[in-house]
C-alpha cells in the first residue's frame, strides 16, 4: 500500500512540473514567433536594413520581442556591426 501512494505521489508532482514547465515554453515559443516575425516586418515591409544572419536569429530566437527591440535601437543608432 505504501509504494501505491509513492508512485501516485511521484505521478501527482510530475504531471504538475510537466503542466508548469509547458506553460512557460509555450510563452517562450510564441514570445520567439512574434519576435522573428516582427524582425522579417521591419526587414521586407518597413525597409530597416538589419541584416538577417545567424547572430540576429539567435538573438531574436532567444529573446523575442526585447532581442528585436534591441537589434533595432542598435540600428538607430549606428551600433549594428553583424553584418
Amino acid at each position: 500500500m505504501d509504494t501505491l501512494f509513492i508512485y501516485l505521489l511521484i505521478g501527482i508532482v510530475l504531471i504538475a512540473f510537466l503542466y508548469m514547465f509547458w506553460k512557460v515554453i509555450k510563452k517562450l515559443l510564441i514570445n520567439s514567433v512574434i519576435g522573428l516575425f516582427l524582425l522579417f516586418v521591419l526587414k521586407f515591409a518597413f525597409g530597416v536594413q538589419i541584416p538577417i544572419n545567424g547572430w540576429t536569429l539567435a538573438v531574436t530566437a532567444l529573446f523575442g520581442l526585447a532581442g528585436v527591440g534591441s537589434l533595432l535601437i542598435l540600428y538607430l543608432g549606428e551600433m549594428l556591426v553583424l553584418g
